[in-house]
């Protein structure tokens, strides 16, 4: 088996676990894999789970999502979809729009930027076993990183691959990226996670 095999299983197998014990009462739930402490959450039959990055990539702030779709409709999410309010002083911070980040990467990347990124996204990613996402990491990732010479180039390419890209999901599929906030080169902090899509609100308190 593959590791992208073994990896994308684990999460429909978490996914799916966290959505039966979570589709009475909507609670949060908390566990860790591949060194990352993820929050997940099911309402009307939709799984959001995520995990703070550890790695910041200049001034930005990472986080790890996926999501799987048990419901019998169609849902889009969209990265400015998650919203994220620091205890500590107020802010609001939003996801940014996926073209934002690889236009970033595209001007200023470089072969340390590819590498912590890859890196931070891979770890957690690959330590979960066994899911099939409709658009992957894995599948962008080989679509992406193809031919591709360039440091600058590549480091976009690493962005378009990882971040979470505007995404419908029909009935039974999943999808994982990555959602970039920017946050002055420091993580995000204590703070509550906001996610609306589809008219369902999911709420996490992070700490």
């Amino acid at each position: 088996m593959s590791g992208y095999d073994g990896s994308m299983s684990a999460m429909r197998c978490l996914a799916a676990l966290a959505l039966a014990a979570a589709a009475a009462s909507c609670q949060v739930i908390e566990f860790e894999s591949g060194g990352l402490r993820y929050l997940t959450q099911t309402r009307n039959g939709v799984t959001v789970m995520f995990a703070p990055l550890p790695a910041h990539i200049r001034e930005y702030a990472v986080l790890q999502v996926a999501i799987t779709n048990g419901s019998s409709r169609t849902w889009t999410f969209r990265p400015d979809d998650f919203k994220f309010r620091r205890s500590a002083d107020g802010t609001l911070l939003n996801g940014l729009a996926a073209r934002t980040v690889v236009e970033d990467f595209m001007k200023r990347g470089g072969r340390d930027d590819v590498i912590k990124l890859v890196t931070a996204y891979e770890a957690g990613l690959y330590g979960m076993k066994n899911q099939k996402a409709a658009n992957g990491y894995e599948a962008r990732r080989q679509n992406y990183m193809a031919e591709v010479e360039s440091p600058r180039l590549k480091a976009a390419a690493a962005a378009s691959a990882i971040v979470l890209a505007p995404v419908k999901l029909r009935p039974g599929e999943s999808t994982d990226g990555a959602v970039f906030y920017i946050a002055g080169g420091k993580g995000l902090g204590s703070g509550k996670l906001v996610v609306e899509a589809g008219g369902t609100v999911f709420e996490f308190n992070a700490q």
